[in-house]
């Protein structure tokens, strides 16, 4: 754990995020050792193989079998895993059309033109 004290822990979601960007830069199922070695924290096995479990019990991750254990993929690519979690949120909540006005205003003119394109595209898409 280079340059961070023993008792210092990390922000919440980031060795997860670190877990999930190894293996979406790998591109192919990867074992816990394989992750563990490739984040180079020091982390303990145990601590890699509840990470990726917790991820595979979340839907985020699939697991294939590798020797004894599993190799692990990501489901959805980082741009899908974002959407998916924004559409969670919103079927959460009972005041969607009050969400989604807020969200839209708070775009950048540069993210409304680009939702408004993205919306005729898919108006136009006949699947």
């Amino acid at each position: 754990m280079a340059g961070r004290r023993k008792d210092e822990r990390r922000p919440h979601g980031e060795l997860v995020a670190d877990v999930l960007a190894v293996l979406w830069q790998a591109g192919e199922p990867m074992t816990a050792q394989q992750v563990n070695a490739a984040l180079d924290k020091g982390l303990a096995r145990t601590t890699m193989t509840t990470i990726l479990g917790r991820l595979y019990e979340k839907g985020t991750v699939r697991r294939v079998p590798a020797g004894r254990g599993f190799a692990y993929e990501p489901v959805e690519d980082a741009a899908g895993l974002v959407a998916g979690r924004m559409r969670r949120e919103l079927e959460s909540e009972p005041q969607r059309d009050l969400v989604l006005k807020r969200f839209v205003t708070s775009l950048s003119e540069d993210d409304e033109e680009t939702l408004r394109r993205l919306l005729l595209e898919a108006e136009d898409d006949p699947s």
